[in-house]
């Protein structure tokens, strides 16, 4: 039953399959990920500039604009990269970012973590559409897109494309 309910909640959404975990970003977890902390798609170079762009992303999720999960290996407990859904849900869309520490990428966390934040997005928050922007030249992004179901919808400006989700076209 989709519920239309736009963060912020009572309680941050912790989801989870066997594999995987999302929960919200602590600060005992920005250390391990400095190099895949991004924000308005500046890049963090230092721990205090990590931590200052999760605070960003903090305030953005009180003001009902995101929902930002770390992905959590459920083997380790350890994070692995970062998931969630940026830059508001204007007309129930929502933009979904992800991102790996490289020595995690290729082992199916991100498809799993994806998977999770679809199945979020579409049933509690009450998104129609969700929709992912990468590069042209990413060819694994582009890969793993199509893979959960993603279709190419349209080329941007800067050597971009966009590839989208409907919720009327997904079984639930």
């Amino acid at each position: 039953m989709k519920t239309n309910k736009r963060p912020p909640y009572s309680v941050y959404p912790h989801v989870s399959n066997e594999k995987v975990a999302l929960r919200k970003i602590i600060n005992s977890d920005i250390n391990a990920i400095i190099e895949i902390s991004f924000y308005d798609a500046i890049q963090a170079i230092s721990l205090e500039q990590a931590i200052e762009m999760n605070s960003k992303i903090d305030n953005d999720y009180d003001n009902s604009n995101s929902i930002h999960w770390g992905i959590i290996d459920n083997q380790t407990n350890e994070i692995v990269g970062t998931c969630g859904y940026y830059r508001g849900f204007h007309k129930d869309q929502g933009e979904l970012g992800c991102v790996l520490l490289p020595q995690y990428r290729g082992k199916g966390f991100m498809t799993d973590a994806m998977l999770l934040a679809i199945d979020f997005g579409f049933k509690n928050i009450g998104l129609k559409r969700i929709f992912a922007v990468t590069s042209k030249q990413n060819d694994k992004a582009i890969r793993l897109l199509e893979r959960i179901g993603f279709k190419k919808n349209s080329e941007l400006q800067e050597n971009e494309v966009e590839y989208e989700l409907i919720a009327a076209k997904r079984q639930y």
